[in-house]
């Protein structure tokens, strides 16, 4: 049997091949990691003698840890994850005839709502923080208004390119989402407009020196916009709009699938739009059901039902009476 370095090196190139997030696999390779130093000190050194009675007291050393450390089931899962996944690898590969670690469940989560949650108002002032009359304030004012009109994570946030969105058709691409996850969500008319602003007025100046840059999203150093740039960029918007809560982008995920529910969205609905695999994860929101994704969006974002950018129409009255006479 290969010893630890090769078993590893091995599994970091599968989750390459296929296309895990990379903050998915930095988890998984620090849990694997962790795993494998575990059991070198218990004096195991080939996987093959593991069994599920040792991977059972792992688990309990790690909920051990959990509460000494006062850490959250979150820290668990992850590790158990990656255990999971790594003797699956082994027996799709043949290294394994049985996988020890079948059976292994994660502990439960916590099912608590989010600590931070924008109220209407505070999303309001934040969104209008940005001076769009700087390059960088008419991009952030971009990007905060894709947060709140798609709930996109901050990983999916900074990788999209200009083929994702389809402004026409109000709808933006997701590409490799958490899980390598694809997905298409509803794009609201407050984001297209602005997205459409940036790529007209200010794109085209942070890659006027690499035409062939796809992300769309850019900083001023003409390089795609880093994770930490944009959540320095969130909470410094929030500050100067004088919001005390911690504002960091998922804060707009969560916002806006509690909002969404708040309007009478559909929990299925909502769980396509988040990218969740399992439906459970969505409750923490609400216990409702079944709508169409795009109608929900439009009828249950308080973005899209304000009259902000919505043309005044004035009734026929002349027609209706002739219609009733004849």
């Amino acid at each position: 049997m290969s010893d630890f370095n090769e078993l590893f090196s091995s599994f970091t190139e599968h989750m390459k091949v296929k296309n895990y997030a990379p903050p998915t696999m930095d988890s998984y390779g620090r849990g694997l990691r962790t795993f494998l130093k575990h059991l070198e000190a218990i004096g195991i050194t080939d996987v093959k003698r593991v069994t599920r009675d040792i991977l059972y007291d792992y688990q309990a050393k790690l909920m051990a840890e959990k509460q000494s450390r006062k850490l959250s089931y979150s820290f668990v899962s992850a590790k158990i994850r990656a255990i999971k996944r790594f003797f699956e690898q082994l027996e799709a590969s043949g290294a394994l005839l049985l996988n020890p670690a079948e059976y292994i469940k994660e502990p439960k989560k916590e099912t608590r709502l989010p600590r931070t949650v924008l109220t209407e108002d505070e999303v309001r002032r934040i969104l209008d923080q940005p001076d769009l009359s700087t390059i960088t304030g008419l991009r952030d004012r971009a990007v905060l208004e894709v947060f709140y009109s798609t709930g996109i994570r901050l990983e999916e946030m900074v990788s999209l390119t200009i083929f994702d969105c389809d402004l026409q058709g109000g709808l933006l691409r997701v590409n490799k989402g958490k899980g390598s996850k694809d997905r298409v969500v509803p794009l609201g008319k407050h984001a297209v407009r602005f997205i459409k602003e940036y790529i007209t007025r200010v794109r085209p100046q942070l890659t006027r020196h690499d035409k062939t840059e796809k992300h769309l999203f850019m900083s001023r150093q003409q390089s795609p916009m880093s994770i930490q740039v944009a959540e320095i960029m969130a909470r410094n918007h929030a500050r100067k709009a004088g919001v005390q809560k911690r504002v960091t982008p998922h804060v707009f995920r969560h916002t806006f699938a509690t909002e969404l529910i708040r309007n009478g969205a559909d929990i299925c609905a909502v769980q396509k739009m988040l990218g969740h695999s399992d439906l459970k994860t969505t409750t923490i929101y609400t216990h409702v059901a079944g709508c169409d994704v795009k109608k929900t969006h439009s009828t249950s974002h308080p973005r899209e039902k304000d009259n902000e950018t919505t043309e005044t129409i004035t009734p026929d009255l002349r027609g209706i009476k002739l219609e009733r006479q004849t």
